[in-house]
Formats: structure tokens, C-alpha cells, sequence
């Protein structure tokens, strides 16, 4: 027996029913042979985790453009802390925590340059619209690995998928990816919205405080230990009346208050022009594309290659290419 084998036989004698075994998989895309170490959905953890795309998390945006300062989120902070509540709740579930943090660690993969204000741009000017969640899934079919993809397994796929908005995950591993999505991305926000100053403690809703606590650990707590409880022996993801009530309480409250607000969201025009401008730059001058894009120029559409370069760039990188071509550059006399 190898060691898949024996970690697999641990997997259907200690998961939950309600649990998604990684010897019940539906498989790849592409088969392949079995690791002789790693469960399928290792494979994937380690796949994503090496992906080009999950580096460049660190300098894309979180809610705060550019923040200056070294203890504000990025997307990749943000990916690192929806691991961890996922699995938390993963394992006090008895479901397969490998399935969980694999899904966690590739649910953002697809996210633009500047949060969702690159979102919104690139959902307007792409034919058909743009949504994070669909790119994500397609950055570890179609991006990564010259064109090839990461070629994981169908769960994560759709559990990416499903990680924010539409039908729930087929699978409960899928179900608490979500949760703990909206679990770290409001509590986390407020913790950096006061940091920044755009909060102020006594302007969390208080009704919301009662029940969920009054500290950044204190809420997190308790939306874990909720969602434990309340989906215990269920063959699907919950939260109690109450928490859920007042998570969206929090939920609006941090819509009015700081994703809205001009203080924290004033640089986002900006940054969305400029991305309009690389896009309908790239739009006319296809063949500065780089030699990764020009399949997918060939083969789909010059708007789909352009898109799939602009939604992968980070902030950085797309102030630079942004400055290249349309920013004057200095000229000195020697």
C-alpha cells in the first residue's frame, strides 16, 4: 500500500458522510498517474501554490489601492486567511481539509489589478463581461503553464467557481470556502479600515457587536464557532439566524462606509481609466502582446487575450505598462 493509499484508507474511515473523500473524485480534466504520496487534492494544494498566478497575488489589491504602509491586506493575505478559517472549519466538521485548502488557496487566482474597481472596468469593456470567479477557473484550465492549465481536479474547479455568488459548491468543502471568504474578507477589511482611519470602533453597528463580539478575534470566533455548530451532522454549510443576520448586518454597514467611501475608494477612477487605456491600447496594438496571449489571439479573440493579460497583471505592473505608453519619458542631455 502506499502512502496515498494509506492516507485515503484514513479518508473514508475518520471523514464525515457528508465529506468528499479524495478517492471519490471525479478526476482531471487530463488523467494522469496517481502520486504515489499525495492525494489527488494534494496535488492540487501544491499546483496552485506554485502557479504563477498565486505569486502575483501579493501585489494585487486587497480594498486599499497602494496602501502605504507593511501590515495592510493583498489579495494574497486575504487568500492565506480564507485557508485557515476554511480549514478550521473543515477539520471540527470532519470533512477533507486538502479539498478545503485547495479550493481556498485558487479561489482568487482570476482577480484583476485594484480589487474590484479592475472588476468592474473589465467587466464593462469585455464582450460577454468578466466576473473574477469564472476567471479564476480559467487561469488554472486555460492560463497557467503556457496554455496547458493546472489540469486539477473537477471539485476544486467547481468549488473556485462557486466560491462567491451563484449555485453553491457541489461540495460541503466547497460550501465552507465560501463562508470563510465572507468570514475573513468584512472582518479583516474593518481591521484595516481602522488601521487607516476610515473606522472608528464606535462606528461598528452595535447591535452587530452583541452578538458577534467586539474585537476582530472575538467576531472571527464566533462566525467559526457558529458555523461548526450549526452545520454539524447537515448536509449543507450554515449559520445560526442571528450570526447570519448580523454578518449582514456588518456586511452592509462596511458597503456604506468604506467600499463606497471617497476616502478609501477616491484613487479607483484612476486606476480603472488606466486600465481602460491598456485595454483599448492593446485593443489596436495586438502583436505587443506577449508570446503567452498570441495563442489565445489566434485561437479566441483579440478582446479574450487582452482581457486574460490585463486581469492578470498586478497593480505595479500595470502602472509601469500604463507609464511606458503614455507617460512622456525624460530625456537627458549627455
Amino acid at each position: 500500500m502506499t502512502l496515498r493509499e494509506e492516507t485515503q484508507r484514513r479518508e473514508a474511515e475518520f471523514l464525515s458522510p457528508y465529506a468528499c473523500p479524495s478517492a471519490a473524485s471525479r478526476g482531471r480534466q487530463r488523467s494522469e498517474e496517481e502520486c504515489p504520496i499525495r492525494t489527488p487534492f494534494q496535488r492540487d494544494i501544491d499546483r496552485i501554490v506554485y502557479s504563477k498566478a498565486f505569486r502575483r497575488l501579493k501585489h494585487k489589491t486587497q480594498v486599499f489601492l497602494l496602501p502605504e504602509g507593511d501590515h495592510y491586506r493583498t489579495r494574497m493575505t486575504h487568500t492565506l486567511e480564507v485557508a485557515r478559517i476554511a480549514r478550521t472549519i473543515a477539520r471540527a466538521l470532519a470533512l477533507n481539509e486538502d479539498l478545503t485548502e485547495a479550493i481556498a488557496l485558487g479561489h482568487d487566482l482570476g482577480h484583476t489589478p485594484f480589487g474590484h474597481a479592475g472588476e468592474r472596468v473589465l467587466n464593462q469593456l469585455m464582450p460577454g463581461g468578466f466576473a473574477h470567479f469564472r476567471q479564476s477557473v480559467r487561469v488554472v484550465e486555460r492560463l497557467e503553464k503556457n496554455g496547458q492549465g493546472l489540469n486539477l481536479t473537477w471539485e476544486v474547479r467547481n468549488g473556485i467557481l462557486c466560491h462567491t455568488k451563484g449555485p453553491a459548491a457541489a461540495t460541503l468543502e466547497g460550501q465552507v470556502v465560501r463562508l470563510a471568504d465572507h468570514i475573513a474578507y468584512i472582518n479583516h477589511d474593518i481591521q484595516d479600515a481602522l488601521r487607516g482611519g476610515i473606522l472608528y470602533p464606535m462606528d461598528i453597528p452595535l447591535q452587530a457587536s452583541e452578538v458577534l463580539g467586539f474585537t476582530h478575534r472575538a467576531r472571527i470566533d464566533t462566525l467559526v464557532r457558529d458555523a461548526v455548530e450549526a452545520s454539524t451532522g447537515q448536509p449543507e454549510i450554515r449559520q445560526s439566524p442571528p450570526v447570519a443576520q448580523a454578518m449582514l448586518a456588518l456586511k452592509d454597514f462596511m458597503f456604506q462606509s468604506v467600499y463606497t467611501n471617497p476616502a478609501a475608494k477616491g484613487e479607483e477612477g484612476k486606476a480603472q481609466d488606466m486600465l481602460q487605456a491598456l485595454f483599448e491600447y492593446f485593443q489596436k496594438h495586438p502583436d505587443e502582446l506577449p508570446d503567452d496571449f498570441q495563442s489565445i489571439r489566434a485561437e479566441e479573440s483579440v478582446d479574450r487575450a487582452v482581457c486574460d493579460y490585463i486581469a492578470g497583471m498586478t497593480d505595479p505592473f500595470a502602472v509601469e505598462q500604463f507609464t511606458r505608453r503614455f507617460i512622456p519619458a525624460g530625456w537627458s542631455m549627455k
